[in-house]
């Protein structure tokens, strides 16, 4: 069978730059920093500066089309790594629900 979605993926592919999940953590382990702080690092890529791109909480973004979406790190050493976000293709379709059907 083929699984369609109707609506929003839970993941989207490419550079994520749609990706609005509530992965808060790097690749490498380091917490994600809040986007509306400026502690420990001082950046310009607020709510404010970038609205519409999903800069909630302290969520793995990708708000200026870099190649995966990323977050500053609340590590004073690390300013900002990227995240490990599942690609589409590396999930499993699950069973049909409000907004997937299925078609043979």
């Amino acid at each position: 069978p083929v699984w369609i979605t109707d609506g929003p993926a839970s993941f989207t592919p490419g550079r994520g730059e749609d990706y609005r999940g509530t992965i808060a953590v790097t690749e490498s382990g380091n917490t994600c920093q809040h986007w509306s702080s400026q502690s420990p690092h001082s950046h310009s890529r607020t709510p404010e500066n970038y609205p519409c791109r999903g800069l909630d909480e302290n969520y793995c973004r990708n708000p200026d089309g870099e190649k995966r979406p990323w977050c500053y790190t609340t590590n004073p050493a690390a300013r900002w790594e990227y995240c490990n976000i599942p690609s589409c293709d590396s999930t499993k379709p699950e069973a049909p629900g409000k907004n997937r059907r299925q078609v043979d």
